[in-house]
């Protein structure tokens, strides 16, 4: 009886341990140097995640070490989230590729999806789907979208249309619908041309938020100021971009 006893009690503790096993765990890196309404991005990023991460049985972890994106650290973790930067050396870059092309998936925000003439990163382009930043407007503002699938599992639960807070929208140029590898999810609405008054986003298909079907990766143009988590379709939103690549293993 005693034997059973304490079999019955293994047993109930490996059920319990089981159960409190984390879906699967976020590496968020960040920078404090940057934009001041970048680093505000990131701070509120955090703490809605880390609330979020509770709420659902993952873990998420932050560091504003990006020497970490590194095989021996990464290999700890099923999904990288930048919030408001991007690697800026080779041994970095290196690195994320072996990540993505080990079957690693990666979550960028706004600003870290950036490249231009200057960023000399030609994979990081081919892995946005050949996107390169174009225009964009300003002041901030909030911008009505279209959702161009509502059946994907990132935009399950959205209408066909919501207005999202606050943000710096960019335009990009090549459109990255344009490569056959890109299924964008969520579009600029014409109905906001034009958009800005400093600078001007006059017209153009511009999405802003696609993956590139050849990786398990996503991006979304949100990212920049305080305003970001007002409101719960976006935030939907970004819950339902965290679990799908954390389940997308």
């Amino acid at each position: 009886m005693k034997k059973l006893f304490c079999l019955i009690i293994i047993a109930a503790l490996s059920v319990s341990a089981f159960a409190q096993k984390p879906k699967f765990k976020i590496l968020a890196f960040y920078t404090t140097t940057v934009e001041s309404d970048h680093v505000d991005f990131a701070n509120d990023a955090i703490k809605h995640f880390t609330a979020l991460a509770a709420k659902k049985g993952f873990v998420f972890d932050t560091t504003t070490n990006w020497n970490l994106i590194n095989d021996e650290h990464l290999k700890n973790y099923q999904l990288v989230m930048w919030l408001n930067e991007f690697p800026q050396n080779e041994g970095q870059r290196a690195a994320f590729v072996r990540y993505m092309d080990n079957g690693g998936a990666w979550l960028g925000f706004h600003v870290s999806g950036y490249n231009d003439k200057d960023t000399h990163w030609p994979w990081f382009v081919q892995f946005m789907g050949g996107a390169v930043f174009y225009n964009n407007n300003w002041p901030p503002l909030p911008a009505k979208l279209i959702v161009d699938d509502t059946k994907h599992p990132v935009t399950k639960g959205l209408p066909a249309r919501f207005t999202a807070p606050i943000n710096e929208w960019y335009g990009w140029k090549p459109n990255p619908r344009m490569s056959k590898d890109v299924k964008v999810l969520i579009t600029l609405d014409p109905a906001n041309y034009p958009l800005g008054k400093k600078d001007v986003i006059r017209g153009g298909d511009i999405p802003v938020v696609w993956t590139n079907t050849k990786y398990k990766m996503l991006y979304l143009n949100m990212g920049h100021g305080d305003h970001i988590f007002t409101t719960s379709l976006q935030n939907k939103l970004f819950e339902n971009a965290i679990m799908w690549l954390g389940a997308h293993r």
